[in-house]
């Protein structure tokens, strides 16, 4: 599936929720109103849409939020996108908060890799950026995603400046003796994340070089952003998604559903197509893979975070949007 630059799409990002138990300050605000339950995308209605993505050649689905570990159907919902066998990894982006105690029963039904917001190791710092979350079960998950040697581990941290920019260098040592990613991504401007300063990864990465010897690493194209270096004699690696300082569009090959059904093209852009609707109308799945390949060929060159021109951007927060 290709759309009309020929960027070939093979990742949904699929949100099963906006809600979440944290309330980082560059997320969310500290009182927020969550969508009705009853407009989430139901278990079977996210097994069609899986199905029609699979149809249209998507083979790597992530699960995001929100946090979709809130969701007490959230094994169900594994369970259904691992039974489509075009799909060939499966992957979530949590807080941690909820891993620990699950993580063994989800690899089991298909989950391969996990991305880990983490943006502070400071334990007081790390509770006053999440409003009230608790550093030590996040370490834990980890922990414990490490002893199941999950097929791919990340850390992600949103670096500001004032607040923790102050730790880039000891995240990176946390790949010094652990097989593991830690990836630096710049605040982008939408939602509560207007009220913060970001600093750019070309300022991180200069400044680290200063400290340690690093070289660039290949990565296979449609294994995300992220550009990764590795730190000489380091086990693992660090990795560095630049929305603002090295736009990376004209290789995008994802796509956005939010937890509502909202079909988005681009993370920055309100364009897309409302998948509810044709699930209402219970179409098959060939039908819907229609709909939505469709919808895909319009999908926008690019984002436009470093205009002022604000034509069809989303206003919606990024637990909305799904991240």
């Amino acid at each position: 599936m290709q759309d009309n630059i020929e960027r070939k799409i093979t990742y949904l990002r699929l949100s099963i929720t906006d809600s979440c138990n944290l309330r980082c300050k560059y997320c969310l605000p500290e009182k927020v109103e969550y969508k009705n339950k009853k407009n989430l995308l139901t278990p079977k209605e996210i097994e069609k849409i899986v199905d029609a993505f699979a149809l249209l050649g998507v083979n790597k689905i992530r699960i995001t939020g929100g946090e979709p570990l809130v969701r007490k159907d959230f094994l169900e919902i594994l369970s259904l996108i691992n039974k489509n066998k075009e799909i060939k990894k499966i992957a979530i982006t949590t807080n941690g908060l909820d891993l620990e105690k699950n993580l063994e029963q989800f690899k089991k039904n298909g989950l391969k890799s996990l991305n880990l917001s983490l943006d502070s190791l400071n334990t007081e710092k790390y509770k006053e950026i999440t409003r009230g979350g608790d550093f030590f079960k996040v370490f834990s998950g980890l922990k414990k995603a490490i002893e199941l040697q999950m097929e791919k581990i990340k850390i992600n941290v949103v670096v500001m400046e004032g607040i923790n920019d102050n730790e880039i260098k000891d995240f990176v040592e946390i790949t010094k003796f652990l097989k593991i990613g830690v990836r630096f991504i710049e605040l982008m401007p939408i939602g509560e994340g207007k009220n913060f300063k970001g600093i750019s990864n070309e300022k991180i990465l200069e400044e680290l070089k200063k400290i340690y010897e690093i070289t660039e690493i290949p990565h296979e194209f449609g294994d995300g952003p992220a550009k990764y270096y590795k730190v000489k004699g380091y086990a693992g690696e660090i990795g560095f998604i630049s929305p603002l300082s090295n736009k990376f569009c004209d290789s995008c090959n994802r796509v956005r559903v939010t937890s509502e059904g909202f079909l988005k093209l681009c993370l920055h852009y309100n364009k897309g197509i409302d998948l509810k609707r044709f699930l209402k109308e219970e179409i098959t799945v060939e039908e819907l893979a229609k709909e939505i390949k469709n919808a895909i060929y319009e999908k926008p060159k690019e984002h436009k975070m470093n205009s002022s021109d604000k034509t069809d951007i989303d206003s919606r927060k990024m637990n909305e949007i799904g991240g």
